[in-house]
């Protein structure tokens, strides 16, 4: 704790301000021998229940998708998040989302049952309910004796969330209210006892949070299960409320207050989702590995080939420094929630503004995660050629399931006008000093630039300067936006959507640089050399994407002089002194990545 307190820990945003030291961050290697151990009987549950059978998932084997969870219970895979006081083990956010990571990696199907049933199924009680709700419910959702679900989506409510039409109507003599409306995309529907739901009482303007038992003989019919593109045994069904009567002492938190639980069971949804594509990443990467060191074409294994080098060399970087910002933000939050704690606040107060505090980071890896994960096994399918096609081979299949991350917990559109519209609300309300910055960077655009040859000797050295121009390249273009717009920035989304861009690969890219900067230091640069070629390869394809984007909102919203300038500062604040050898730091990477036949980073 005495580490925690001293250490001051930037707030959510803060990173693109303020410069953060490697030292600072939490890395995978950080782990504890606790943690490792739980690493590791968890990647055995997988490989022994999951991986080993993943073909019955891909059947719609609903049942054993029930079966493997009472079994993650038993272990008690389940109640890693879950207070001590309620039957979990009470542990910290790392740990939680270490678990998320390694349970999440062999079929969407599973993951997703875990996901819905630890996350949104449970943890809003232990955030939002009464000691009574606590004490009836969540120990029995901790051991896996029931399973949860969470009801927010309907017909005509997705990423609006608090436009739903379900209605709670109070009973004459108060006693208790009754539920009616249509959920749809439930997932856990067809196994769980226990609804989170989600309706309005009267014409409130924010909707109302209630724990509603799965009763049949209440009023609640299930709908078939849905045919799906992917995470085929995961049950998914709509849920019909016909006057379902619901106890007035299970209202969750205070009337109206739902869209507020729904959107900080989301914030953390976002980093836990994110945390569970990174281990689906990991095993395609072996699996294409395996296969194209085994795949004999024109006399040699397909390997020694530069185009399948180049797909590995980006696969595992992708996963590389996916770990790295998941790790970093997971720290940050943990770190977060002890202060509170320490400060006097519930553990309940202390998780959920722990939490929301890290909102635009969440957001992030929301995004970046997911659309790597699509890429990689995209990737895949294409090394294994005509069988990653077939269903035979589990690529297919990884491919179909990795579709729907960038839908779950708010659309990844959705995710990218948040993470800069939460971050100007920040500025806003003082949190978060984009201003004085935004200010000196329109200054510099302004000034005469310096010729000097910096001295890039170091390690990094280069790389971490240009992270810094490259926060300056958002400050540029945000701040000119904001200025420009005002209040109505909102309205312009595909600006938000360039600028969110910007802000993301900036994070991602220097959560990598701060990871492998860190382990240099205490492992030595030799032992590290594969990681610096993925962390100085990932920043090259992030400014790459920053100098498009940027040129994207200028050229948008700038015109005459200011664009000029502003073309200019891009340019110049994009520059290299030295460029990268791309092909000699992708073949290093997959080099290693096949001389290990597989990923080894981790």
């Amino acid at each position: 704790m005495s580490d925690t307190m001293e250490k001051d820990i930037l707030r959510g945003g803060q990173f693109l301000v303020k410069e953060t030291n490697c030292e600072d961050v939490f890395t995978l290697e950080d782990l504890n021998e606790e943690q490792k151990m739980m690493r590791e009987s968890t990647k055995e549950f997988v490989d022994r229940e999951l991986w080993a059978h993943w073909e019955r998932f891909e059947k719609k084997d609903y049942a054993y998708t029930e079966e493997c969870m009472k079994k993650a219970g038993e272990l008690g895979l389940l109640s890693v998040a879950v207070p001590e006081a309620y039957g979990g083990m009470g542990m910290g956010f790392v740990s939680t989302m270490l678990v998320c990571d390694y349970i999440s990696g062999a079929t969407g199907s599973f993951s997703t049952a875990f996901g819905a049933h630890t996350g949104i199924g449970t943890m809003p009680i232990t955030l939002y309910g009464t000691e009574e709700q606590k004490q009836k419910y969540v120990p029995r959702l901790a051991t896996g004796e029931w399973f949860g679900a969470y009801c927010l989506t309907e017909p005509g409510a997705g990423s609006d969330a608090n436009s739903g039409k379900t209605k709670a109507v109070l009973s004459a003599d108060s006693k208790f209210y009754s539920i009616t409306g249509q959920k749809m995309w439930i997932s856990n529907a067809g196994f769980c006892n226990m609804f989170i739901v989600f309706a309005r009482i009267e014409d409130d303007k924010n909707i109302t949070g209630f724990i509603v038992e799965n009763d049949p003989s209440n009023g609640i019919t299930l709908g078939d299960e849905e045919k799906k593109l992917g995470i085929h045994s995961s049950s998914t069904r709509q849920v019909f409320f016909n006057e379902t009567k619901v106890p007035v002492e299970n209202m969750l938190s205070e009337r109206g207050n739902g869209f507020k639980i729904a959107m900080n069971a989301l914030n953390i949804g976002r980093i836990k989702l994110a945390a569970a594509c990174l281990e689906a990443q990991r095993r395609i990467v072996n699996e294409a590995t395996k296969y194209a060191n085994e795949r004999i074409q024109f006399k040699t294994p397909i390997i020694n080939f530069g185009a399948i080098k180049a797909k590995i060399a980006d696969m595992a970087t992708n996963a590389y420094v996916d770990e790295s910002a998941c790790y970093r933000a997971a720290k940050n939050i943990e770190d977060r929630i002890a202060l509170r704690e320490a400060s006097g606040n519930s553990h309940q107060e202390a998780e959920l503004k722990g939490v929301e505090e890290y909102a635009i980071e969440c957001s992030i890896l929301k995004v970046a995660v997911s659309e790597h994960v699509q890429h990689t096994t995209d990737e895949g399918i294409q090394i294994f050629g005509g069988m990653g096609f077939s269903a035979d081979t589990p690529m297919e299949k990884a491919w179909r399931d990795a579709r729907i991350s960038r839908i779950y917990e708010g659309t990844n559109e959705i995710n990218r006008m948040l993470s800069v519209g939460m971050l100007v609300k920040k500025a806003m309300k003082g949190h978060v000093d984009l201003l004085g910055p935004a200010t000196a960077v329109g200054e510099e655009l302004m000034g005469i630039p310096s010729f000097d040859t910096p001295d890039f000797s170091a390690l990094f050295a280069e790389e971490k300067d240009m992270i810094a121009r490259l926060k300056k390249v958002f400050l540029m273009v945000a701040g000119s936006a904001v200025q420009k717009f005002g209040p109505d920035l909102e309205e312009h989304q595909m600006l938000l959507m360039a600028a969110s861009d910007i802000l993301i690969q900036v994070y991602m890219a220097e959560s990598a640089i701060l990871r492998t900067e860190k382990n240099a230091k205490r492992f030595g640069e030799e032992a590290q050399a594969t990681q610096i070629a993925m962390s100085k390869l990932y920043l090259y394809r992030a400014v790459d994407i920053i100098q498009q984007k940027a040129k994207e909102g200028i050229v948008s919203f700038a015109e005459g002089d200011e664009q000029r300038m502003m073309l200019m500062g891009l340019k110049r604040f994009t520059k290299y002194t030295n460029q990268p050898n791309v092909v000699a730091l992708r073949t290093q990477i997959a080099d290693k990545v096949a001389a290990d036949n597989g990923y080894t980073f981790d």
